[in-house]
């Protein structure tokens, strides 16, 4: 017989027995080789490269996260890591951070148990996750005492919302609960402690803001607390600018889900370039897990290929980016386990910290640029 000629179109696909000895990270390199399997090893691959080569990290958070608890399990984590820098997330993900800062509790159930059965008996149901229903007005009457205090009493950015939110929690925690709130569980508190940014695109579209507008028509004038969208942008901007000018001049995304946090972490980039003229390149590396369909057009499950002809992600994207078909808690939690077993850890950036220096750099960039 002719020799076969011997091609090479790609890696190998070849893996080892599993012995039940290997590191999280030795198990994806070994056995994650083809269809999900493979887009969960390659995008873990980008994420430990984020780290090791210092980029700034945004990570995005759409969906029932915080009641999942995935805040615990692996985003406070990844914070006392310095591994995360900034992150994007909804409205009812902090208000049910809350929540469960206050002892609210989730309990696990059948999610075919029947609706009308846990309605009779005061149960809420996120798909097989239920909790009382009076969890939410003991929540409201919390949110609501706290939008009173008086540094609240004025416009400002869902950063400088949600680290105020983080430091009057954990001085509830410490005089009501006698809790350490270094120790805390609350991502709000957390990310106030660590001095992570926290953003937030829709924050009228949870119960948060329905508080905001019950207590507008209450208190009238005296109320004087609203957000300050205009600025919230520009403020996000202004981090992305800072990233790309300081420390390794590197800026990455990990995107946990879709939706609004996806979008409005890849709005920065049109936003500095097409809106203000500034040269970016867009998103150095990016990575995504979700489960929505690339073929409904849907913001959600674009690819970064089609975000780089928005500007939002850098021409490096066929080598630099992995969307993940997979829901979130199904994987994340491996991919960050193999990189805390691994010991990666980064400086952290601090960035609340840094607000007024990215303010200004931003702002001095637009003047030369006129």
């Amino acid at each position: 017989m002719p020799t076969r000629q011997k091609l090479s179109p790609g890696p190998k696909v070849a893996g080892r027995a599993i012995t039940g000895r290997e590191t999280t990270e030795e198990l994806i390199e070994n056995a994650f080789h083809a269809f999900v399997g493979r887009e969960v090893a390659t995008a873990y691959k980008i994420i430990r490269r984020m780290i090791e080569e210092d980029h700034t990290i945004v990570l995005t958070l759409s969906g029932a996260m915080t009641p999942a608890d995935l805040h615990t399990t692996c985003l406070i984590p990844l914070l006392r890591a310095g591994i995360v820098d900034i992150l994007t997330t909804t409205g009812a993900n902090i208000y049910h951070d809350l929540q469960r800062a206050i002892d609210g509790e989730f309990f696990a159930v059948d999610p075919n148990i029947g609706d009308l059965a846990l309605r009779r008996q005061g149960l809420t149901r996120i798909y097989d996750l239920v909790f009382p229903e009076d969890d939410l007005y003991r929540t409201d009457r919390f949110v609501q005492e706290l939008l009173r205090q008086k540094p609240f009493q004025r416009p400002m950015t869902t950063p400088e919302f949600h680290d105020l939110l983080g430091r009057y929690v954990a001085s509830a925690l410490k005089d009501r609960f006698g809790r350490d709130p270094q120790r805390s569980t609350s991502l709000t508190v957390q990310a106030h402690l660590h001095r992570v940014p926290i953003f937030c695109g829709a924050p009228q579209d949870a119960s948060i803001y329905l508080n905001v507008a019950y207590l507008k028509r209450k208190l009238g004038e005296r109320f004087k607390f609203r957000i300050d969208i205009e600025t919230d942008i520009h403020e996000f901007g202004a981090y992305h600018w800072l990233a790309k000018h300081r420390w390794s001049k590197k800026l990455s995304v990990i995107i946990l889900g879709g939706g609004v946090p996806k979008n409005y972490s890849l709005q920065p980039e049109p936003y500095l370039s097409q809106i203000c003229g500034l040269e970016t390149e867009g998103y150095d590396c990016d990575v995504q897990i979700c489960d929505a369909h690339v073929q409904n057009g849907g913001l959600s499950s674009c690819t970064a290929g089609e975000a780089h002809t928005w500007g939002k992600v850098s021409a490096e994207f066929q080598r630099n980016s992995q969307y993940v078909f997979a829901e979130v808690t199904s994987v994340f939690p491996f991919m960050v386990h193999a990189l805390l077993q691994a010991g990666l850890r980064k400086t952290p950036r601090r960035l609340l910290e840094h607000r007024d220096e990215a303010l200004n750099l931003l702002d001095r960039a637009l003047q030369i640029a006129k």
